[in-house]
């Protein structure tokens, strides 16, 4: 097995590739990224620059961390000054004994000095000494993204000690929080994980909701508490992604906003598209049934503040929220005693580029909702309009254009002598509503109903 055998670090007979290109290289996957460790690294990274015609950006002068961006745009040097005298120092210093393998460019060998080659194949995460979580609580959180992605076991003496410093799972900034959240729920093992950090009392610190969300039981609808269904959703999420055809699965794995790809979001929202139904949850007194109304609309004005707490971005949040005010809305279209292509043109127009994201949660949220009432006759009616209503999206999206503008603010306070207002913005509501339904086509249909409806 010769790390040399990538093109890019066949040019270079200096220095160590370690952490994650080691690692991903040793488990087959494929890499942009080559980081490499180095005594004098501006000055290696400087001519690497030169060797591969590429762009120089300084990431930490501090500690003397470059990259090097390479000129496709795509793969890139990360070149760090070595941590102490030795390479074997270095290693000794970082967080899991997977990430503390270091490949000598010159000789070609392997370096190894806390057993992570050994637990790379085993599949067991490993961390290197406890008081790597004490300088860094960040570790913590860096432990389940780990497990999340790799499904890797943790060994009994990691599960100790994040237990003795999970404290200060909350003393990073907020931003580098957000990051290690996006890559945990990006991973194909998300809802063990989620039990995992559950059970050992860390998920609550990140998600204070989930205490509310432990509160309300099993129902005639739900065979799991909430807590749980909501884990479940995210399980059923991956399972969909998994099984999905190609359009579908590159669709969800679009960079669209924050980074980070659209099913790394879609399932942090599976797993918040509940959290209205505490505040909303009622229980009929003659029936015993349990009652949640509006809780999609509820819910996604809560999870505002929670994302907003953990430095999400507001396409992130509007994303995200919107998941969770429309998680019900694709079965309310396929149950519709009318169910025409007006019908479902209309859920298309009002969810744009989000059909594919939320018919996905509906479907997810339905398998994950099993009580005594839902018959399989229920679940296979359900599932059967979902997907016929992606496939009618699949089969128009394509030829479907965006709703045109057909008057703006300004020309309905003009037409009607109105200033901006509450009222200006209900009309402008009104009006795409009549639009998404098809009963506006015109500027002048448009005029004729502001005219009759608000003069």
């Amino acid at each position: 097995m010769n790390i040399k055998g990538d093109f890019i670090l066949s040019q270079i007979n200096e220095g160590y590739l370690v952490g994650g290109s080691v690692r991903d290289f040793l488990t087959g996957k494929s890499f942009t990224d080559r980081d490499i460790a180095i005594k004098g690294a501006k000055a290696f990274a400087e001519k690497l620059t030169k060797q591969f015609n590429g762009t120089l950006v300084t990431l930490d002068e501090e500690n003397q961390i470059f990259r090097v961006v390479l000129e496709d745009k795509i793969n890139y040097l990360d070149i760090s000054e070595i941590c102490g005298e030795t390479i074997e120092e270095d290693l000794i210093r970082r967080d899991f004994t997977i990430n503390a393998i270091a490949y000598n460019l010159k000789a070609g060998e392997f370096i190894d000095v806390t057993g992570g080659l050994d637990d790379l194949k085993k599949g067991i995460l490993k961390h290197i000494k406890d008081s790597n979580f004490k300088d860094d609580p960040l570790r913590i959180l860096r432990a389940f993204r780990f497990l999340s992605v790799t499904g890797f076991e943790p060994s009994d003496e990691l599960m100790k000690s994040i237990d003795k410093y999970k404290h200060l799972v909350l003393n990073p900034s907020q931003e580098r929080i957000n990051y290690e959240i996006m890559k945990l729920f990006g991973g194909k093992f998300c809802a063990e994980t989620l039990i995992r950090m559950d059970k050992i009392e860390i998920l609550e610190q990140i998600f204070p909701f989930v205490k509310e969300l432990k509160q309300v039981p099993p129902n005639s609808h739900h065979h799991l508490d909430l807590f749980y269904h909501s884990v479940e959703t995210v399980r059923q999420i991956e399972i969909l992604y998994a099984n999905s055809e190609k359009q579908v699965k590159e669709h969800l794995e679009k960079v669209d906003f924050g980074g980070f790809p659209r099913i790394n979001h879609l399932k942090l929202a599976g797993f918040m598209h509940d959290i209205g139904k505490f505040s909303t949850w009622t229980i009929e007194p003659d029936t015993g049934r349990h009652r949640f109304i509006k809780h999609d609309d509820a819910g996604s004005k809560m999870c505002v503040k929670y994302l907003k707490d953990l430095k999400f971005s507001k396409k992130q949040i509007e994303y995200i929220s919107s998941m969770i005010k429309n998680h019900i809305y694709p079965s309310s279209v396929i149950s519709s005693p009318d169910l025409s292509e007006k019908v479902m043109m209309r859920y298309l127009r009002k969810m744009e580029n989000d059909v594919i994201d939320n018919i996905i949660l509906a479907e997810s949220d339905r398998f994950s909702a099993r009580g005594k009432d839902i018959t399989d006759e229920i679940l296979n009616q359900n599932i059967g309009g979902l997907n016929k209503l992606l496939k009618f999206y699949l089969d128009k999206k394509d030829s479907m254009k965006p709703l045109p503008k057909l008057l703006d603010g300004v020309e309905i306070m003009e037409l009607l002598s109105i200033k901006a207002s509450p009222k200006l913005g209900r009309i402008i509501n009104a009006l795409k509503e009549e639009q998404l339904s098809g009963n506006i086509n015109t500027k002048e249909e448009a005029v004729k109903f502001v005219k009759l409806n608000y003069s």
